[in-house]
């Protein structure tokens, strides 16, 4: 079957590689109807070292279930299912506390424990807590829009609202998003599900903040670092927001975060740090009072109430999708997606 590697910084291939099989009863095997590029994605396609051996990639999937393992009881062949981008067994302490990202039994894709999903099928361990069938969809009949929105789930939607969950947003609260990408995007969307009022987008790609205002931002800064900061306290009477969700990752986007919150409020982050120390005192965090949350979404948590969502359509989270390719045309969907040429690339294998 054909899959998606990467060799080093920039160097992204299809291969051909052993179609997957059952290695424990707890396994399923899937094809892929749909799967995509991620931000995060990006961050070894910057940085990897050169490799001989090849780094599977992707984490996010839309698929039909072709086999399940004996141990299996939740999925049957011909399932249509979702995937997070976390495999967990949806039972364990953490599991049962929402927290399935930290699952004692769990990982990730990409990984010596499982290969990554851009590929014509996909290992899925720990079965029946790591994907969720969608009801009364048939994927060979269902609208473009339809499976670009349930695709979304897998990680991306979920993870912006993993970060305004976690940041306990009230109705009429004042809300800046940091970043324009699809995760700051989805994250306006889901601060206005939950109720915010003033909702700041802090992006500069006109293209991606108008999407960010059709979802529900009033306000749109472009400007960055300390202008950014003075920006966000003029349209919050010099006050700052209470809650500030960061969907990028890198330091400057911290700190501008730190600067906007105003006291008693909360930063969320969803974006994954590409930094291991981050200032935490009184000129940041601590003279403030304000809180630091956020992380891994556990996408299994909120998994079945935003399958509902969308088929009922309260929200349309993929929207973010702006270009559809083949397996073949992945390496260019990296290229696009880090020259900023597109939000977020979707993969049809069937192309």
């Amino acid at each position: 079957m054909k899959a998606t590697y990467m060799y080093g910084a920039g160097d992204v291939r299809i291969v051909d590689v052993p179609k997957p099989v059952i290695q424990q009863p707890t396994d399923a095997i899937v094809r892929t109807v749909r799967a995509c590029v991620c931000g995060s994605d990006l961050h070894p396609y910057h940085s990897l070292p050169a490799m001989e051996q090849g780094l599977s990639m992707g984490h996010e999937l839309i698929a039909v279930v072709e086999e399940v393992g004996a141990d299996v009881k939740t999925l049957k062949k011909g399932d249509f299912v979702v995937v997070p981008f976390a495999f967990q067994d949806n039972t364990c302490v953490f599991c049962q506390e929402g927290m399935q990202t930290a699952c004692v039994h769990g990982g990730w894709y990409g990984t010596p424990q499982a290969d990554g999903l851009q590929a014509e099928y996909a290992r899925i361990p720990q079965a029946d807590g790591s994907a969720v069938a969608v009801p009364g969809v048939d994927p060979e009949t269902a609208s473009e829009d339809l499976l670009k929105s349930l695709l979304a789930l897998s990680d991306v939607y979920l993870t912006g609202f993993h970060a305004a969950y976690m940041a306990k947003i009230e109705a009429g609260q004042t809300v800046a998003v940091v970043g324009d990408g699809a995760v700051g995007l989805s994250a306006v969307l889901a601060a206005k599900q939950l109720g915010a009022g003033k909702v700041i987008l802090m992006g500069r790609h006109e293209d991606r903040t108008d999407l960010g205002r059709e979802w529900g931002a009033t306000d749109v800064v472009a400007e960055r670092g300390a202008e950014g900061v003075t920006k966000v306290m003029e349209l919050t009477n010099g006050e700052g927001a209470h809650v500030v969700l960061e969907a990028v990752g890198h330091m400057p986007a911290y700190e501008q975060s730190y600067g906007i919150v105003r006291p008693g409020g909360v930063i969320s982050r969803v974006g994954v740090p590409q930094y291991e120390e981050a200032p935490i005192g009184f000129g940041s965090l601590f003279g403030k009072n304000a809180r630091l949350a956020g992380g891994p979404a556990p996408v299994r948590a909120y998994l079945e109430d935003a399958i509902q969502q969308v088929l009922d359509g309260t929200i349309d989270p993929g929207k973010v999708f702006d270009r559809v390719v083949g397996l073949s045309e992945v390496p260019a969907a990296y290229a696009a997606m880090d020259a900023r040429e597109s939000l977020k690339v979707m993969v049809d294998p069937a192309l």
